[in-house]
């Protein structure tokens, strides 16, 4: 068995591959050799996050492209495991067309991200952007009267997004009493996975869902075909779910125009979940009174996007998801995955 590493990964995991792998053969071959050599015969491979860098699945660095093609000709490659918790970039896409099996990482980040949305979402209510400007102009400017911040408790959050993020945001969110409306599919028929679905403990179906109605009591649940009934209800919106067909430009002027105007938006899931421009329009507008995005349209953000100058937006260079912890917790999850391979 021919396993597919970087060369940084290579020589931090070598052993536990090792302990792992038992007395089954294997072998180790790194992302840089199999370049350099045109080596196509590997049959695993995982994706560290030292592989993809500062490349985003808009823009590649020529490492990562060489990367990528090593991945695409290796005829005999029967699964890769990624260190993120979304498979969209296209060279996923299309392995996973011919058959190549994806392993995401969902839920090695959850935490991370639950608190970079739950940061954007008090930073914003509390006014920190216009707190931070009167900062840089050294101006005593007390959110007062009419510019008084309002009380979090009682407003409802429209969050978008079920998985290991969503359940952690609402955690969060009911610790601050605000009422929660989720839109997603109907009850699982397979567990929510706290890792990949690979390597999660198969749960009764049954039992899974009374565990998550108990502790999720007292927030509705909706289809995606009732988004547009529940927004009207939405001081928050609340962005985070993979990017499908279902979910791609599903946050468009007329799915803002429904919701009360200067209501504030949060996106942590995929940038092109919302239009671009018709956010814009609405922050613009005052349609939308605030929006923290993590990501966006096409990455990096256009140093001539108008949001960059906002004074009611938080723009961040889709951090959300980064922590000194998660390295560990993936490579946890690969090896769990291998074991499992090893195992069948």
């Amino acid at each position: 068995m021919r396993i597919l590493l970087s060369a940084q990964a290579l020589g931090q995991h070598q052993a536990a591959i090792a302990e792992v792998m038992g007395k089954q053969p294997f072998e180790l071959v790194s992302i840089e050799s199999a370049v350099a050599s045109g080596r196509r015969d590997v049959d695993i491979a995982f994706i560290s996050r030292d592989v993809t860098g500062r490349s985003t699945k808009h823009e590649l660095a020529p490492a990562l492209q060489a990367c990528y093609t090593v991945l695409r000709e290796s005829l005999n490659l029967q699964w890769v495991h990624i260190h993120s918790a979304g498979a969209d970039r296209q060279v996923y896409l299309d392995l996973r067309e011919r058959g190549v099996q994806i392993h995401t990482s969902s839920g090695a980040n959850a935490e991370v991200v639950a608190q970079m949305a739950l940061a954007g979402l008090l930073a914003l209510a509390r006014q920190f952007p216009q707190l931070m400007a009167a900062q840089r102009e050294r101006r005593w400017a007390p959110r007062l009267g009419r510019d008084a911040p309002r009380d979090l408790a009682g407003q409802t959050v429209v969050l978008i997004g079920w998985g290991p993020i969503g359940q952690r945001i609402a955690d969060f969110l009911r610790l601050l009493g605000m009422k929660l409306i989720v839109v997603r599919h109907s009850w699982p028929t397979a567990p929510v996975a706290q890792a990949s679905s690979y390597t999660v403990r198969v749960e009764p179906v049954e039992t899974l869902a009374s565990v998550q109605a108990e502790r999720f009591e007292g927030v509705r649940m909706v289809s995606f075909a009732e988004l547009h009934q529940v927004l009207p209800q939405a001081d928050w919106l609340l962005l985070a779910c993979p990017l499908t067909d279902q979910t791609r430009r599903l946050v468009d002027a007329k799915a803002l125009a429904l919701m009360p105007q200067g209501a504030g938006l949060i996106n942590v899931a995929r940038g092109e979940v919302a239009v671009e421009q018709d956010v814009i329009d609405a922050l613009r507008s005052g349609q939308l009174g605030s929006a923290y995005l993590d990501v966006f349209e096409h990455e990096p953000l256009s140093a001539e996007s108008p949001l960059w100058a906002m004074d009611n937006v938080i723009v961040t260079p889709h951090t959300a998801g980064h922590s000194d912890g998660n390295a560990g917790r993936v490579v946890g999850m690969f090896l769990e995955n291998l074991r499992r391979w090893v195992a069948r």
